[in-house]
């Protein structure tokens, strides 16, 4: 199939292998299954075949035709109707009933799209409810033109899927296939991708398959979709390698189909997938890497899969014909580390590990700081060496800031509510100069003192109540006066979060912004700061005067974290990019101010 008839695929596309009737479901445990469709009832039968794919599901060959409808499944008799598992709209929320959508009805206009790679790419990370006022689809899309100019290559969205509420992080969906009403519907959605694609911006989707909010679940009605009492940080696991479990891989692989095919995404970005408890011979991202290859030859344009993993496993990243998972990238929470005690000087937690420029600079040359070192947090030996020469260092997706570490703070400040210009920029150095592929979160290169908090809209009281206790708790157990943490329940919490876009434009604010242009643009011009390979880095430095230097290629990378000036030879003999006007090269010798870095080839 190519390119320009994807958008021909028939309606509910998402189910290509399992799902012949447009209402079609499974439902193995059911003793009878109703349709109750645009108010009329329909007796479901089990559908008829002896393949395994027919097991366990229901078909109504009566069922009302063509135009959307609202419906939902009596099952066993009940009188409250479910929604659809694989429901694309929830337009009264995720108890209601699901309503019908045709993702062919659009009319796509990015015929000339050709996708791009993550090789030299930047990405923007974003939540589209903070991102902009409005906090939907439609106002996002008018913010497009900015990022281009910005230099941005892929946005990616925080998880977008049905959940119970008005706002919340996205992490606490229900519903995968639908995208939340609130943000505009699946319609606003393919509109935003569209305009993206026009814009130049290719589009990664946040999605979440290792567990389900706690509101509004009602996969374990139909069927064995969840694990009891094997459970992860959130709940119980989804059932990937139990009894039943075939129609569950298949319901997230035709997800993944979904995604790719119906809404042109160019890539996923998979949360937590050390929380995907799978014991099969072929793991699941194994077969999400495959899928994902099929689709891209499918399209004629790249597919990026990227996976979030604290594994520090580079077993995802292998091809599969050598026993990889064979995607694209995996975030390096190191890197983060490493970057954030060295601007600043925090050390607790999981922080203690990075404490010295040297674990920088291993990150830098290594990928992976612990790589079968002994991590103090865990009490334990964690990770393995990358193979250079099976990897590029652009499969590791970088970042100073995101979503999680901001997010997951007590108030959810950024970096640049407590630190200075000179911290930032040398921040944004390591980040945008550095070998792997840099993520920023939104606001970031301006340096926005609007902090991004953990806030939620459960309306059941008692889940609110429950989740607002819970985080204080947590908090109060790490040593933080429960006072100063915010209620994720409290609406103020969600609006303090919104971007403040005036401050972009002045004072500190506006240098900082040029400066990532200035370092998005030099990325993309000088071949050698993306385009070299893990071997092709070195790097030098000096703990005690707190300064480090590292090469990609002819390009060397100085950067001064001392709060005094440091002077060093064997500079490049042509400045690039100087974070301070005070930057001098001279005499065999570069000199740094405080806190400021510079770019030069030698």
């Amino acid at each position: 199939m190519t390119q320009a008839n994807i958008s021909a695929l028939p309606n509910d596309a998402a189910k290509p292998v399992q799902g012949a009737g447009r209402f079609d479901v499974w439902a193995p445990e059911a003793g009878s299954v109703t349709l109750l469709a645009g108010g009329e009832r329909y007796e479901m039968v089990r559908r008829p075949g002896n393949a395994p794919a027919d097991e366990g599901w229901w078909t109504a060959a009566d069922a009302p035709a063509g135009a959307d409808v609202d419906y939902g499944y009596l099952l066993d008799g009940d009188e409250i109707p479910l929604p659809d598992p694989r429901t694309r709209r929830q337009p009264e929320g995720v108890h209601a009933l699901s309503r019908t959508f045709d993702p062919g009805a659009h009319r796509w206009q990015d015929a000339e799209w050709q996708g791009k790679v993550l090789q030299g790419a930047v990405i923007y990370e974003l939540h589209i409810g903070t991102f902009t006022p409005e906090g939907t689809l439609d106002a996002a899309a008018g913010r497009l033109d900015y990022l281009a100019g910005l230099g941005i290559d892929f946005i990616e969205l925080l998880p977008v899927n049905a959940f119970n509420g008005t706002h919340n992080w996205g992490y606490d969906g229900v519903q995968w296939f639908a995208v939340h009403e609130g943000y505009g519907g699946p319609a606003a959605y393919q509109r935003f991708v569209d305009a993206a694609h026009a814009a130049g911006l290719g589009v990664i989707q946040d999605v979440v398959y290792n567990h389900l909010g706690p509101s509004g679940n009602y996969l374990p009605r139909y069927g064995p979709y969840l694990k009891y009492g094997e459970g992860n940080t959130w709940g119980d696991s989804v059932n990937l390698d139990g009894p039943g479990s075939d129609h569950v891989r298949q319901y997230i692989l035709d997800n993944v189909a979904m995604w790719l095919r119906d809404y042109r995404v160019d890539g996923l970005r998979l949360d937590a997938v050390h929380a995907l408890k799978d014991e099969r011979a072929v793991h699941i991202l194994e077969e999400f890497g495959a899928l994902a290859d099929a689709l891209s030859s499918e399209a004629g344009r790249p597919l990026t899969l990227i996976a979030e993993s604290d594994l520090n496993n580079p077993r995802l990243l292998y091809p599969r014909d050598v026993n990889g998972y064979g995607l694209a990238g995996q975030w390096s929470d190191d890197f983060h580390h490493a970057v954030h005690v060295n601007v600043s000087g925090e050390t607790t937690g999981y922080y203690s590990d990075f404490d010295s420029l040297g674990a920088l600079a291993k990150v830098l040359r290594d990928g992976f700081f612990h790589d079968g070192s002994y991590s103090s947090f865990r009490a334990r030996h964690h990770g393995r060496p990358i193979i250079f020469s099976a990897v590029h260092p652009a499969a590791l997706v970088v970042c100073s800031q995101n979503h999680d570490q901001i997010g997951n703070r007590a108030t959810g400040d950024r970096l640049s509510q407590s630190l200075s210009y000179g911290s930032l920029a040398l921040a944004a150095v390591l980040t945008l100069a550095g070998p792997f592929t840099p993520m920023l979160f939104m606001g970031e290169e301006y340096g926005a003192t609007t902090p991004w908090q953990f806030f939620t809209s459960h309306p059941e009281p008692e889940l609110g109540k429950a989740t607002a206790e819970g985080r204080i708790r947590e908090f109060e157990r790490m040593g933080w006066d429960p006072a100063v943490v915010p209620d994720p329940q409290d609406p103020e919490t969600f609006t303090r979060s919104k971007l403040d876009w005036a401050e972009a434009s002045s004072g500190h604010h506006a240098r900082l912004l040029e400066l990532y242009r200035s370092l998005i643009a030099l990325r993309r011009s000088i071949p050698e700061l993306a385009g070299l390979g893990f071997a092709d880095t070195a790097v030098e430095f000096d703990d005690d005067a707190r300064w480090l230097r590292f090469w990609r290629g002819g390009v060397q990378v100085v950067l001064n974290f001392a709060d005094r000036p440091v002077s060093l030879d064997r500079p490049g003999t042509t400045l690039l990019l100087a974070t301070d006007d005070a930057v001098r090269v001279d005499g065999g010798q570069v000199e740094l101010p405080a806190l400021s870095a510079a770019v030069l080839r030698d």
